[in-house]
């Protein structure tokens, strides 16, 4: 990265923010409502019936964690990693559904409300799939004084 290295200090706390943000507030809606979650994963059609509902169990725990670890800057480049794995994921998951013209709701957010799969969920999951890879490729200058 060229430039100023308390600009990109500050660009990568800001996209830990938003990254570690995200997943805190992803994963919350859905410990919270683990049945309705499990829905969505179903809905999906995509994972075996006999994995949907460990994957509602065990997917917001592991988004709370990584999220309060990119947060908190615990193991920054562990934790963009894994982000960037589960965005990449879920940015498959929605092309498929896409694709295939099913008319559900992404359950990224929460079980309910928040609209169906479109191309903006794929944008969206994009961006953050690339703030994440910024984070792994770049975690190690956050704080790093020339």
């Amino acid at each position: 990265m060229t430039g100023s290295p308390r600009f990109w200090t500050s660009v990568l706390l800001v996209m830990r923010f938003i990254l570690g943000g995200v997943f805190l507030y992803a994963g919350v809606t859905k410990i919270i409502d683990p049945a309705g979650f499990a829905q969505s994963i179903h809905n999906y059609q995509i994972l075996p019936v006999v994995l949907v509902h460990p994957a509602a169990i065990i997917l917001p725990w592991v988004e709370v964690v990584a999220g309060t670890a990119l947060v908190m800057r615990w193991w920054t480049g562990g934790a963009s990693l894994l982000l960037s794995a589960l965005m990449f994921v879920f940015f498959i998951a929605l092309a498929i559904t896409v694709a295939r013209g099913l008319d559900i709701s992404c359950g990224c957010f929460s079980s309910t409300g928040e609209g169906k799969v479109s191309w903006l969920n794929l944008v969206r999951d994009f961006f953050f799939f690339s703030v994440g890879a910024v984070l792994f490729l770049y975690h190690d200058r956050e704080g790093r004084r020339s």
